[in-house]
């Protein structure tokens, strides 16, 4: 499992975020562990910071399992990874044997952080941070869209040689269900992607495209291909029902039935080029996986 309990102390009337300080935690760190329950004392969870501990205290930590993924980039501050389909950017709770998180402890410490992110099924670079003034750097540099990024995805259906989708987008937060959907509404966030098509693969009546999204808003690219009739292949959530989004969410349908349905194994969205300039310097990284041909191992047609 990649969650262990560590002894960190033999309290002795010590409030918990004493304890935390002395082992190296910031503040913000304590308290952030406190609330996540990862504390325990004498098998107990600890409830808050000032709780005042005695006998052996245990910290429920991240252990990382690394597998040997490698950055694509490496610079002196920053690394970019190239993202495999069906990896998490983070663990998700403890069910979740190994995420990018696992490389990126284990290659540059807790500091380095992940600067953006990426869908699970969505394979492709992925830009980390080594350091918090780096972390910091980018995620304004990616807010203001200083950040270029662009997309390779198979998608139903003959496009246009250019188009662009711009809708509102939002959440339905009142869903039981689908709660990370996006939806058009004229009360949501403006949304822009623009979209090339690269070739139509008229054998399997698909368009190999290149997207381009000018915002960063949730799915923005699978939602507006959805929206504009040429979801992306592999999709379980857009491009099809509600009912049997949930069924995928809920894992009640097969793999070989996910083909027939979505028409491929995976999502087939990969992230393929970022450009920008750090610190006077222009960086343009390029993916090195020949996503054409990945793309087309999935279709089973």
């Amino acid at each position: 499992m990649p969650y262990n309990k560590k002894n960190i102390a033999t309290a002795t009337g010590q409030k918990a975020y004493e304890i935390l300080l002395k082992n190296g935690y910031s503040m913000k760190s304590a308290q952030s562990l406190i609330d996540r329950g990862r504390m325990i004392n004498n098998d107990l969870v600890v409830k808050g910071k000032n709780q005042v501990l005695y006998g052996d205290v245990f910290l429920i930590v991240y252990e990382c399992l690394p597998r040997g993924l490698k950055p694509v980039f490496e610079d002196e501050e920053f690394a970019v990874f190239d993202k495999p389909s069906g990896v998490l950017t983070h663990q998700n709770g403890r069910s979740c044997q190994y995420s990018l998180n696992d490389e990126i402890i284990s290659l540059f410490g807790a500091n380095a952080k992940v600067a953006h992110r990426l869908d699970k099924e969505t394979s492709g670079l992925i830009l980390v941070a080594k350091n918090k003034e780096a972390e910091v750097c980018f995620k304004k540099m990616f807010e203001e869209k200083l950040i270029k990024k662009e997309y390779l995805a198979f998608a139903r259906g003959k496009t246009e040689s250019k188009f662009e989708v711009s809708v509102n987008l939002a959440q339905n937060l009142g869903a039981k269900s689908l709660k990370n959907k996006m939806f058009t509404s004229k009360n949501g966030k403006e949304s822009l992607t623009k979209f090339e098509t690269i070739e139509y693969l008229d054998k399997f009546d698909i368009s190999y495209l290149r997207c381009i999204p000018k915002t960063g808003r949730q799915h923005q690219i699978r939602a507006h291909l959805d929206y504009a009739g040429h979801a992306i292949l592999g999709d379980t959530m857009y491009g099809v029902s509600d009912e049997v989004a949930c069924d995928f969410l809920d894992e009640k349908i097969s793999q070989e039935s996910r083909v027939e349905i979505c028409g491929s194994s995976r999502l087939l969205l990969h992230s393929n080029l970022l450009e920008f300039i750090y610190k006077g310097q222009i960086y343009s990284i390029k993916s090195c996986v020949d996503v054409k041909n990945e793309f087309l191992k999935c279709i089973d047609y």
